[in-house]
């Protein structure tokens, strides 16, 4: 097995010019050189090398070379794809779903172009990637969106002086999908759910998951922000009570998420919330000690699809046959 190469540079003299050189392999495995200004230990030199240290931390994907369009496709989609798993992330260091997305269209221009210098990327091949795309059954907005990442990309690119400005300024012209002007399918528009559907499926979910939902009716919070709501994170303080989750989507771009609720909200869960810790989600909790507790305990606790289907209000359905037992089965809802 051969020695792993060093990706931190290393300085070395120069025995032809008696200059001195940095030496180092980056994140694509390829051997990189530099001579440096001045001759071996010198303060010129010193001070260049310095710089390079600096120039690699701050980017370390950077190829130093005369022509940065002489990188093919696949390194700079592999070194796109190191930077990403790195940059989405959540604070607690577990990586977002954007993470996948960049995988979906890195592996499809690799199957394209992986070969094709990055200086000879343009529009065209842009394009041949979103056919397709179309090609697969993709949506429109699907096509646009991963067009969009694929400028992002570039763009990433051209800041790291892995590909000329020219190719970002090429590939930005390649126009979006309009609606009724291609043969990308639409879909249809995300609407809320009706508060109907929601209170006639209320009495079918587990005391947590119900809690969860019925919470976010109330304040209008997300699902994530609602599953680590605290304590210790909501303001009691006035009449409103404020709840300013720790983390959310927008935390990132320095968005403040503030999500308002009355005194009846906290009411209304005061038996969930009453055995929790402020510094921890009272769903959680709640869930672990069910987990925790006895069989008949957790038969008592957890409605099950058994207990609905013998239930009063629903015999008659059962009855009637438009409710099967053998459609739902021992599991327990939760």
């Amino acid at each position: 097995m051969p020695r792993p190469r060093k990706s931190i540079p290393s300085y070395l003299p120069h025995k032809q010019s008696g200059r001195a050189r940095a030496v180092w392999t980056d994140p694509t495995g390829t051997r990189r050189f530099r001579l440096l200004p001045g001759s071996f230990d010198s303060p010129e030199s010193r001070a260049a090398f310095a710089a390079l240290l600096l120039e690699l931390d701050a980017a370390p994907h950077h190829a130093p070379a005369a022509d940065p369009g002489g990188l093919t496709l696949a390194e700079l989609l592999l070194a796109y794809l190191e930077h990403a798993e790195r940059h989405y992330r959540t604070p607690d260091g577990k990586p977002t779903s954007e993470v996948y997305e960049v995988k979906l269209v890195v592996r499809a221009l690799r199957e394209l172009y992986a070969d094709t210098p990055v200086a000879a990327f343009g529009p065209l091949c842009v394009k041949a990637a979103r056919q397709k795309w179309v090609n697969e059954g993709r949506s429109r907005s699907e096509c646009n969106r991963r067009v969009a990442l694929v400028k992002r990309i570039i763009k990433w690119a051209v800041a790291e002086e892995l590909a000329p400005p020219a190719v970002y300024q090429a590939v930005a012209a390649v126009a979006g999908l309009q609606k009724g002007r291609t043969k990308a399918r639409e879909t249809e528009p995300i609407v809320p759910v009706s508060d109907a559907v929601v209170e006639a499926t209320l009495p079918f979910l587990g005391r947590h998951v119900r809690g969860l939902v019925e919470f976010q009716r109330l304040t209008g919070c997300r699902p994530g922000e609602a599953c680590v709501v605290r304590r210790c994170d909501i303001d009691t303080g006035g009449p409103i009570w404020l709840y300013r989750p720790p983390h959310h989507k927008t935390a990132h771009r320095g968005k403040v998420r503030v999500s308002r609720m009355r005194r009846a909200t906290w009411e209304r869960f005061r038996r969930t919330w009453a055995s929790s810790q402020s510094s921890h989600s009272p769903w959680r909790q709640s869930a672990l000690a069910l987990m925790r507790a006895s069989p008949a305990t957790r038969r008592d606790s957890t409605p099950c699809a058994v207990d609905w289907l013998t239930s009063t209000a629903n015999s008659s359905r059962v009855a009637a046959g438009r409710t099967s037992a053998a459609r739902f089965g021992p599991v327990c809802i939760m």
